[in-house]
């Protein structure tokens, strides 16, 4: 694996990546969320969706114009876990093999304790995250796929739960996150936090934020209904996405643990293709799916504030593959070759 440009530009924004790594290691937290393009953050340039949690991210640390994920879901996650392009280590889309080592593994080995929380689509059963590096989890999408949104069912730590008193699948999970969070600030050490959000991706719901929220939605479902892919309920979902961001953050403040967490947001794929939004003046239509810019161009967000100078706007290319190397590097360990 080549020297990646993302810790490189890190480097120089700290003097040196000496400089990184001689104080206190970091909390880091890697958040993705899941089909949703630059365009639909304020911090971009959207014309119509509010983000203010991660527009104030963004102004608290580093905001990449030219970021680029895989044009879908699975690919996008392979990579990030791996560092890896595709070519040399995809082998079907809902599957991670088995044998790949992750930044879970990696931040493991320095140290961390590892939690994932969101969205797996990558087998492995009960203990899969495990196998992968992870201490905990908290996931949609392991070994079933119930609901996701209301009502939702999820696997916790080798047990499924089933929620079915209103609850909203990513308001659990960031629940667990937060938790974690509280009872990790005085371990000792410290964690690594992969959260590849559930959300925004289809079915498009209202949220507990909506005036149209239901909380008896699929309550009997047994399996995820299909469709819900109007347009209608984007605004919402976008939204609830920020919103989840700006929990985890302001709960680092809470607990003191700001300034030595390095954040990292980015997005897994474009926007999916029924949804057309007002960007820079035109009418932007995502194209998840698609290796055009509107199928692969992401925000990307690193907040470090103890490290990373507020304001800054970087126009050199990054993608998911460079995740890995930095965190690791950042985190005080050798980077993989």
């Amino acid at each position: 694996m080549m020297k990646h440009r993302l810790f490189s530009i890190l480097a120089l924004l700290f003097g040196s990546a000496t400089a990184v790594v001689a104080a206190e290691r970091p909390n880091v937290i890697v958040i993705m969320a899941d089909d949703i393009g630059y365009e639909n953050l304020s911090c971009y340039g959207s014309e119509v969706y509010e983000t203010p949690h991660l527009d104030k991210l963004a102004a608290s640390g580093m905001m990449f114009n030219h970021a680029h994920s895989q044009p879908i879901c699975t690919p996008s996650r392979v990579q990030i876990m791996t560092g890896i392009y595709n070519n040399r280590n995809y082998i079907k889309f809902g599957l991670l093999d088995p044998e790949a080592h992750t930044f879970g593994h990696a931040m493991k080995a320095a140290g961390y304790d590892t939690m994932v929380a969101g969205k797996w689509q990558l087998l492995g059963g009960f203990e899969g995250p495990v196998n992968f590096g992870f201490d905990k989890y908290c996931l949609w999408q392991l070994t079933r796929r119930p609901s996701r949104y209301p009502n939702p069912g999820l696997e916790i730590d080798g047990k499924e739960r089933d929620f079915k008193n209103g609850e909203f699948g990513p308001d659990v999970v960031t629940d667990y996150i937060n938790d974690y969070i509280s009872a990790h600030k005085d371990a000792g050490k410290p964690f690594f936090i992969y959260y590849p959000m559930i959300a925004p991706h289809w079915p498009f719901v209202p949220t507990p934020d909506h005036p149209d929220w239901d909380p008896t939605l699929w309550r009997d479902k047994k399996n995820e209904p299909g469709g819900y892919r109007d347009q209608k309920y984007w605004d919402a979902m976008v939204r609830h996405t920020d919103k989840m961001v700006g929990k985890v953050v302001d709960h680092l403040e809470k607990e003191g643990l700001r300034e030595n967490t390095l954040v990292m947001w980015t997005g897994d794929n474009g926007t999916y293709t029924g949804v057309t939004s007002k960007f820079k003046g035109e009418d932007y239509k995502g194209d998840k799916g698609s290796p055009k810019d509107a199928g692969t161009h992401v925000g990307f967000i690193a907040s470090w504030p103890a490290k990373i100078k507020a304001g800054r706007v970087v126009d050199d290319l990054v993608d998911l593959s460079d995740v890995f190397p930095t965190i690791v590097e950042a985190a005080g360990a050798a980077p993989p070759d």
